[in-house]
């Protein structure tokens, strides 16, 4: 990946709903991650510049299941700009703390049923001693009938602040809890319900110079996303607004990143103030990376934390910009799959540049079940993902095989460039319902190729999907061109890029080498 020639965003493609925090010289943070196996990426960096995906609080499909990670199309609103809004189902904002040498995240899985238009909530903690081993303990869950939990560690209590449902009139609600059972210890007591915007969620309660700060979201994860702040004296209330609200947003502004929104405030060694956030970048409408992680300073004036707009470049409070970076990842722990992985179905090898899946006849359309398709984050706005199939087999001809490769964002949105084995053609095919797309290109070839290679190339403006029928020098031959409003959407997620294969035939087994994605 082509290293950014701006700081922000740090975590670059889908990376929403951040949470931060700074223990002994590191920074970690975790996003959400919705429908993707493992789940609950978390980052780690030394000077908020350099980061590395190191590994994924939910990383055994014992811990939970993602089965009703289901996206839904609800109706266009005001907060969307009339556009339809695809919802999914999963892993929603988590919150990381560290409190007596133990890391503590809490977070909710929101299952999605068919025809039902409203999410239950699942409400967890998970935990681990040591974060760099990368094992996470099983779910703690506890009685929360709602999202975006954030988690509070004062005077020997735990306390859990959380968006009370149902929206848009969400509440922030707070209450004491048993970290060890999940038990709640108090009544769940409604502290504050923002300023006036739609959907306040994704609070953080801390203490700070003798008072608790409250800081929420607002106005929807969209056009009117912002950030607003209250105070009291004690954790229950009653909370102040800051005078200088909201705290933080791109509404109303013609900034290149907009939608800002759902932050946490930590400090550094040298206790300074710095901000997470969500965000996305906007050109000409075009946002294909969806929400994303971006950073900024904030400084306390002795009474209320005044948050730096974000901009793509991040001046430290020294008045020295701090430099880009390429975002790195430990082995195989960016590798995804969409929500219940048969995971005995994947192979790899060579140091993960040939995959081989067995694949099912579950294909990438299904809401519920997952299709044999195992890709990674989509990380730069410019790049190409790459792979190769060269070994072909007599016995594919009457399996209804396909197998390409695959740009997706859920059931209801995707593209892929395949082939289509009982044709012996090369097909491209756009779905998005939520913009009521669906086309089909198709290529036949004069014969089964002895070696297939697919690409498909990126830009904020584009996607171009390509094959070659030699490797070696491969003179590529476009299909299809995507313009990448046809999958920029108000959704939650953003795209992410991989191999698939799928038939109709059991056993079937499908290699692909050379397998690169950006």
């Amino acid at each position: 990946m082509a290293p950014q020639t701006s700081l922000n965003p740090i975590i670059p493609g889908f990376a929403p709903d951040p949470s931060a925090i700074h223990v002994d010289g590191w920074f970690f943070l975790v996003t959400s991650s919705f429908h993707l196996f493992p789940g609950l990426p978390i980052y780690a960096s030394k000077d908020l510049c350099s980061w590395k995906h190191i590994g994924n609080a939910i990383h055994r499909q014992t811990q939970l299941s993602l089965l009703k990670s289901r996206t839904c199309l609800t109706p266009p609103s005001l907060d969307t700009g009339g556009r339809v809004l695809p919802a999914t189902g999963g892993l929603y904002a988590p919150t990381i703390r560290h409190h007596a040498d133990t890391f503590y995240l809490v977070c909710t899985n929101a299952l999605r049923n068919e025809g039902e238009s409203r999410a239950k909530k699942e409400n967890f903690i998970l935990s681990t001693k040591d974060i760099w081993k990368g094992e996470w303990s099983d779910p703690v869950y506890f009685e929360f009938e709602g999202i975006d939990p954030g988690i509070t560690f004062d005077d020997g209590k735990v306390y859990i602040q959380g968006s009370a449902s149902p929206g848009p009139a969400t509440r922030i609600n707070n209450f004491e809890i048993d970290i060890m059972t999940g038990k709640k210890l108090s009544e769940e007591r409604t502290i504050w319900t923002g300023t006036g915007g739609i959907y306040p969620e994704g609070p953080h309660v801390f203490k700070w110079n003798g008072w608790y700060y409250l800081i929420i979201a607002e106005g929807g994860t969209h056009l009117s996303h912002s950030v607003t702040a209250a105070r009291s004296r004690s954790i229950w209330g009653p909370y102040q607004p800051a005078p200088n609200n909201p705290i933080l947003t791109a509404y109303g502004t013609n900034e290149y990143i907009q939608h800002t929104g759902h932050c946490d405030i930590f400090q550094d060694r040298d206790d300074q103030w710095w901000v997470v956030c969500l965000a996305v970048r906007k050109n000409e409408g075009r946002y294909p990376l969806s929400r994303e992680t971006f950073l900024t300073s904030a400084t306390y004036d002795g009474e209320w934390f005044q948050l730096e707009r974000v901009k793509s470049d991040v001046i430290n409070h020294s008045g020295v910009q701090l430099s880009s970076s390429v975002l790195k990842a430990a082995p195989g722990v960016d590798y995804l799959y969409i929500r219940d992985a048969l995971l005995d179905r994947y192979h790899f090898e060579q140091d993960n540049a040939a995959i081989t899946l067995t694949p099912t006849s579950i294909d990438l359309s299904a809401p519920e079940s997952s299709p044999t398709f195992v890709t990674k984050r989509q990380r730069a706005l410019e790049g190409r993902t790459t792979a190769t199939v060269s070994q072909f087999h007599d016995t594919w001809d009457s399996a209804k095989l396909k197998f390409g490769l695959a740009c997706y964002k859920d059931e209801h949105r995707y593209f892929r460039i395949h082939f289509d084995v009982a044709d012996s053609a090369v097909v491209f095919e756009i779905v998005n319902a939520a913009q009521s797309i669906a086309k089909t290109t198709r290529q036949v070839l004069d014969s089964v190729p002895e070696e297939l290679s697919f690409c498909i190339e990126y830009t904020e403006r584009e996607y171009r999907l390509l094959y070659a029928t030699v490797s070696v020098s491969p003179s590529w031959l476009s299909l299809a061109t995507v313009d990448t409003l046809e999958i920029t959407d108000p959704d939650f997620v953003g795209p992410i890029i991989g191999v698939f294969a799928v038939a109709d035939t059991d056993g079937l087994k499908v290699k692909f080498e050379g397998v690169h994605i950006n």
